[in-house]
């Protein structure tokens, strides 16, 4: 298979409560070869059988694979990552959320949020009445970096084209970025999360909503209620409330 056809293919009471960016990369078709004119005329030959779309699932695992279990596209590999994390959950998702990265719990189980910030966002998903299988999780950096500090800009470039590629293959209709930094990657803005969140924007045929991180949600319980807010508001787009 081609390198083309693979790039193709309780939280109610803790409320409180009573862009586009296209990347040519995935996209170039290439320039077609010229038809050769046949010297001598030909039998007609059978038509042949129309190709099969490939499912999201199996494009997700040759993304996966692509990437691999020891990725070294960038220097995170040296830096005491144990796993490429690369992301869960139904590939025919309607809602996504995007993190940042994998964290201490992450890199040890191989799956993005499964620590104390994602099991608040396993109880937000399920507030407005989905369950975490429902929805695709992923991260914009596979690997942990050191110390949970902020990918860095060559990690980014390495890793989001992945990122993209996990987009276009679920096609979800809403995506939520979780935290500044998910936010302000893939809406290309240094604009901080208080002026970005809450808003609707347009990004690759999705509508992406920024908010808040989950782990921001911990250390700042005031702002369940605004987390909230955006969340109906996701569940309003999901069931064409608009």
């Amino acid at each position: 298979m081609n390198e083309h056809l693979k790039a193709h293919l309780e939280f109610f009471e803790e409320l409180g409560i009573d862009g586009v960016r296209l990347e040519p990369a995935w996209h170039a078709r290439g320039e077609p070869a010229a038809p050769i004119e046949p010297t001598e005329p030909t039998e007609p030959t059978e038509p042949t059988e129309p190709i099969e779309p490939i499912e999201p699932k199996t494009v997700l695992q040759l993304i996966k694979d692509e990437i691999g279990p020891d990725c070294s596209r960038c220097k995170l590999h040296t830096l005491g990552r144990t796993q490429v994390v690369f992301g869960v959950g139904n590939p025919n998702a309607d809602l996504m959320f995007v993190g940042e990265a994998p964290g201490a719990d992450e890199d040890m189980q191989g799956e993005p949020f499964v620590g104390r910030a994602g099991q608040l966002l396993t109880k937000i998903i399920e507030a407005i009445g989905l369950k975490r299988e429902d929805v695709y999780i992923a991260n914009v950096i596979k690997c942990r970096p050191p110390g949970n500090r902020n990918p860095e800009p060559d990690e980014v470039e390495q890793c989001e084209p992945f990122l993209f590629r996990q987009i276009d293959t679920v096609k979800p209709k809403v995506i939520v970025a979780l935290g500044k930094f998910a936010a302000q990657c893939l809406l290309r803005t240094n604009d901080p999360i208080t002026r970005i969140r809450g808003r609707e924007y347009k990004y690759r045929d999705a509508i992406l909503m920024p908010t808040y991180h989950p782990a921001y949600l911990l250390r700042t319980p005031s702002a369940k209620r605004e987390v909230w807010e955006d969340m109906k508001r996701v569940r309003a787009i999901l069931n064409g409330d608009d």
